[in-house]
């Protein structure tokens, strides 16, 4: 078995719309990074709280190339967040991070439409408190923005006007959060330009996770860094 570095970095350089990858630290920017969590689900999904565990399934790797994953499977979630934001939450266990970098490919398994996404977990404190990027296939106040929810409905921090190219196919995300400028960066496949971004200090250091608001994904080879 390859070690998952190595699988996410070959995934990165074989995908059509990257020319290479590496982690996003310039060298006009050069930070050290140090990985503290990865995981490509082939020994299960032992590592992740899921806040409905009935709507995400664990998909063992089939023959010598297939690749394990987690799945969710139903647009309907039994988990009621105490404000509106995202019904499908994973959260990896055991971790709280600040500066990081959060890398993992995503497969979108069914055409919503305008709100076709996948959600990414940061800086969360607790089921009211926390950021998450939804990419949303179309943008609107509610879609395809940076949000975050502060113990009200989530509320977009970003203006984004970008679609986000949802097809059939595995793509590339990693969000990049430096704490301390209060800096948030995603990226979409294409790893030089930042596909949205922002400024916001509300929360520090909390927990990661992965997710859809209401929408089908299949997620593999995460991998976590915390900057320094």
């Amino acid at each position: 078995m390859r070690p998952l570095f190595t699988k996410v970095l070959s995934a990165a350089l074989a995908a059509s719309t990257l020319s290479a990858y590496s982690p996003l630290v310039s060298a006009e920017d050069a930070r050290d990074t140090k990985v503290v969590f990865e995981d490509d689900f082939e020994a299960g999904d032992s590592k992740w709280e899921f806040l409905d565990p009935k709507t995400w399934k664990h998909n063992p790797a089939e023959g010598k190339s297939g690749n394990a994953s987690i799945e969710i499977t139903d647009r309907k979630s039994e988990y009621s967040p105490p404000t509106r934001s995202p019904g499908h939450v994973a959260l990896v266990k055991d971790l709280d991070v600040g500066s990081c970098e959060i890398q993992f490919r995503v497969k979108s398994t069914l055409d919503t439409g305008n709100h076709r996404d996948c959600c990414v977990f940061f800086g969360y404190q607790d089921s009211a408190h926390f950021y998450y990027v939804h990419l949303g296939a179309k943008p609107d106040p509610h879609s395809g923005q940076i949000m975050i929810v502060n113990d009200a409905p989530r509320l977009a921090l970003t203006t984004n006007e970008k679609l986000t190219p949802w097809d059939n196919d595995w793509h590339n995300v990693l969000l990049r959060r430096d704490v301390e400028s209060g800096t948030i960066e995603i990226y979409f496949d294409d790893m030089e330009t930042p596909h949205m971004s922002v400024v916001d200090k509300t929360f520090g250091k909390g927990r990661v996770g992965l997710g859809s608001f209401d929408d089908l994904n299949a997620f593999d080879d995460v991998v976590i860094r915390e900057l320094h």
